[in-house]
């Protein structure tokens, strides 16, 4: 990655680490809003948000009354974070079940980011938020299994990616990048493999920096219908055990997103051939096959 998403509300910092151990932080320090060119949310990876453009462009911030006059109810409510509203002790996570408060810190883009994913996709905010607090429920606010920093790096830098075709997954698993995106483009532009929705803020955030090659956590759904996928994985942790496997099949994969078609303005074979970014199959890496448009709920 570029570099871990920052702005972590109250929660803990991300990381790959197991429980109790301390993991590596690393920040990435957005720019302030009159140095974003706005031209930069013009990006695919906005274009789910573009009824809201307007405050993303705009001079100014958009106040914690204009996030809530535009949030479905009923739903949690945005709320300003001070020490007032921290003073309560209660986990990030937890407010949000408990009061329905989502911390939210003022003139902020990591923030103002998590509010548009609230507001575009609150179901699958919602049961991130539920299947976090099953894991605080068993491991106690302060220590973090893989399992919930499987769910975090999907709510931070989290894409859905839809793939109508069966056969194209192999080239997926077995990171055969150069067939995928090159090879394969034809498929990205006739829609056999779309983003299907942009869940993560914090990469959303980075895509305020020019020049930053972007990476996200991809879970992989197959079917032909954007909306349709995106439901399937909101649907997807609410039917998962409470086992460290099973919120780890969120976290299936890492894009380099500049490789699709029309999101880096270069796209040669210099680009292609960086190898420390376009990175080979693990080994004994193996995904977890993908969800299903179709598949029965559980």
């Amino acid at each position: 990655m570029t570099g871990q998403p920052g702005g972590g509300h109250d929660r803990a910092a991300l990381g790959n680490a197991g429980a109790g151990a301390a993991p590596e932080r690393r920040r990435f320090v957005a720019p302030a809003r009159g140095q974003v060119d706005p031209a930069c949310f013009r990006h695919p990876l906005f274009d789910g948000y573009a009824a809201h453009r307007g405050w993303m462009t705009a001079a100014t911030w958009p106040g914690i009354d204009a996030l809530n006059a535009a949030s479905p109810r009923p739903g949690p409510r945005f709320v300003a974070q001070d020490r007032a509203l921290l003073a309560d002790g209660l986990h990030y996570e937890a407010r949000i079940a408990t009061q329905g408060r989502v911390a939210t810190r003022l003139e902020n883009w990591h923030d103002l980011f998590n509010a548009l994913v609230w507001l575009r996709h609150p179901a699958i905010k919602s049961a991130l938020n539920a299947r976090q607090c099953r894991h605080i429920a068993a491991m106690g606010p302060q220590r973090r299994n893989r399992a919930q920093q499987a769910l975090t790096q999907f709510d931070e830098c989290g894409v859905i990616v839809r793939v109508a075709d069966p056969a194209l997954l192999p080239l997926w698993d077995g990171h055969r990048w150069s067939e995928l995106f090159a090879g394969q483009a034809a498929r990205w532009w006739d829609g056999g493999i779309a983003v299907a929705a942009v869940i993560g803020h914090a990469l959303m955030e980075q895509a305020l920096a020019p020049g930053l090659l972007l990476v996200g956590r991809c879970v992989v759904v197959q079917g032909g219908d954007d909306a349709a996928c995106v439901a399937r994985v909101a649907a997807s942790p609410k039917r998962s055990r409470p086992a460290k496997s099973s919120a780890i099949r969120w976290n299936c994969g890492r894009c380099r997103w500049p490789r699709v078609p029309g999101w880096h303005p270069r796209q040669d074979a210099a680009f292609h051939a960086q190898a420390g970014y376009f990175r080979p199959l693990r080994a004994g890496r193996e995904y977890p096959p993908p969800l299903r448009e179709a598949q029965e709920r559980m």
